[in-house]
C-alpha cells in the first residue's frame, strides 16, 4: 500500500546486485544526494537510452 505522505512517488521493492548497492550507498553519502534521487536519474537515463 502506497504510503499516503507521497504524492508524485510510489515505493516499490526490488532485489538488486549486493556490489552495486554498496557502491550506490557510497556514493549517495559522499555526494549527499539521496538515493531515491540517484534511482530516478539512472532510471531516466536507461528510458532515454532505449528510445533512441
Amino acid at each position: 500500500m502506497a504510503n499516503k505522505d507521497l504524492k508524485t512517488r510510489t515505493p516499490i521493492s526490488n532485489a538488486v546486485d549486493t556490489k552495486l548497492l554498496n557502491e550506490l550507498k557510497a556514493y549517495a553519502q559522499d555526494t549527499g544526494i539521496p538515493i531515491s534521487k540517484l534511482l530516478d536519474k539512472a532510471i531516466q537515463l536507461l528510458l532515454e537510452s532505449v528510445r533512441k
